[in-house]
């Protein structure tokens, strides 16, 4: 296949790979993973899926969902619920997997291939149905931690599994080489501060969650 036909689309399970990366000690650097799925054909899009907790007046994630949004992502959020469990305890509820197959379903038609960062098993047959529709599906997870972060049905079901300490010199900075946070030049939200002063720096983004 040419590289011109080889259309891919990225879906990122972005609580999930951050898991992933963190288990593997290692943050994920964005603008590295954009430039490598563009370099294996031509990238028709990226998404990256999160929940967000409402009525956090700072969120910590909320730095790189801006980047990610003004550099090449197609960021989608939806706020995170908030109930009690049988046993009294309070939980925090942010699945972003029907948005996610959703938009995997919808685009099958147009890509030649879909990667998937997650490990998520209930992505299973979802990977099916994209696979039927003529889609080679690659998932991105490990089996390199113990337990594995990838559930073995997913595994055994993608064309192609790609571990991610594989990719992790080409992807990955390791939390120690982060360089120190730098005063703002000017007053600014505090997002955009984190922003304005890390993005024009190239291979310095490490924006993570």
């Amino acid at each position: 296949m040419s590289f011109d036909s080889n259309k891919i689309a990225l879906f990122i399970d972005g609580a999930n790979l951050y898991a992933t990366a963190k288990t593997l000690g290692f943050d994920i650097d964005y603008k590295r993973l954009l430039k490598e799925f563009q370099s294996r054909g031509t990238l028709l899009r990226a998404f990256y899926y999160t929940a967000i907790i409402e009525d956090q007046e700072y969120s910590s994630i909320r730095p790189l969902i801006d980047w990610l949004d003004y550099n090449g992502y197609t960021v989608v959020t939806k706020a995170t619920k908030e109930f009690i469990d049988a046993s009294g305890r309070r939980k925090v509820k942010g699945n972003m997997d029907i948005e996610l197959a959703v938009d995997a379903m919808e685009l099958a038609g147009h890509v030649d291939q879909i990667v998937l960062f997650s490990g998520d098993g209930d992505f299973r047959s979802l990977v099916e149905a994209v696979q039927r529709r003529g889609v080679r599906v690659t998932v991105v997870s490990t089996i390199s931690s113990q337990p594995p972060m990838i559930a073995d049905e997913l595994r055994r079901q993608a064309d192609v599994f790609i571990d991610l300490v594989e990719l992790q010199s080409t992807l990955g900075r390791d939390p120690s080489e982060r360089p120190a946070p730098r005063e703002p030049r000017h007053h600014a939200p505090q997002f955009l501060q984190r922003a304005a002063t890390r993005v024009p720096r190239g291979e310095d983004d490490d924006f993570d969650h």
